[in-house]
């Protein structure tokens, strides 16, 4: 056990950091015992953790546990970079989201993190062609966490969802990297044209709850959409939009909104 964690520190600083959370909260709380080791210390790599935390949640009477995690472990296995999004998302909450005091919250507790990864599992489905399993994901993500991102969509790393409650992103929509946002905000589409209908969301841009963004506009990087919001039209990099319909009031703030999560507008 110990040459295996010592092996995990050096090629995984950050899965490393979870176990020895987790053996931690086990001391703290010998009531969730059961809990943290079949869903973290029993998981040689994050990855196996992230499979069966899939499986467990969103398994169904349609759908077993078992062939969840069979799908959800090719996944990890055969895109790496779904590994390493999973880590980008981790560190985006813990660094942003001042209600997350340890690594191990957002695997075992915070339902954005976790839809998230789901979301990622859904969308490898949807590009290797597997489009009705991952309409399948797409559906049970957003039974079970109140969540309903497309698989099609194609979404950055780094992403931090706070509450996620009611989120909403469509078919076509883009959403780069470090991007955050809160509860109940929609990427969509303006009627029932088809084609290419959805946003695109820059680098770095802090999206407030409550915000709908809507049709094939783009959402320059680092900018700040106001909560309760309603986009129409594109938004110029670094600047903050606020209003029904939004329009500029000022610049973003800083350099990095997302980071700062900070979302006051404050006099020029």
């Amino acid at each position: 056990m110990l040459e295996t964690r010592a092996k995990l520190t050096t090629v995984d600083p950050v899965w490393s950091r979870v176990c020895d959370e987790a053996v931690e909260a086990i001391r703290s709380e010998p009531l969730l015992g059961g809990l943290i080791h079949s869903g973290l210390l029993h998981h040689a790599t994050m990855e196996r953790a992230l499979a069966y935390r899939f499986s467990l949640k969103l398994a169904s009477g349609e759908m077993s546990e078992q062939i969840l995690r069979e799908i959800a472990d090719q996944a990890f296995e055969q895109d790496a970079s779904l590994g390493a999004a999973a880590r980008a998302d981790l560190m985006a909450v813990y660094e942003r989201d001042p209600a997350c005091h340890r690594f191990l919250q957002p695997i075992l507790f915070f339902k954005g993190y976790q839809a998230m990864q789901a979301y990622r599992v859904g969308h490898w489905l949807w590009q290797t062609g597997r489009i009705d399993l991952a309409y399948f994901v797409q559906m049970r993500v957003s039974e079970v966490f109140g969540v309903d991102i497309h698989p099609a969509a194609r979404v950055g790393k780094g992403i931090m969802i706070d509450h996620a409650h009611s989120i909403v992103i469509g078919e076509t929509a883009v959403v780069g990297d470090n991007v955050s946002m809160l509860h109940s905000v929609t990427l969509g589409g303006t009627g029932k044209e088809d084609g290419d209908r959805h946003p695109k969301i820059g680098d770095g841009v802090l999206i407030g709850a409550g915000a709908k963004v809507l049709g094939n506009i783009s959402v320059g990087r680092c900018s700040r959409v106001a909560a309760g919001s309603v986009v129409l039209e594109d938004v110029p990099p670094n600047t903050t939009v606020a209003g029904v319909p939004a329009r500029v009031v000022g610049k973003a703030g800083c350099a990095q909104p997302a980071l700062t999560m900070d979302q006051i507008l404050k006099a020029e």
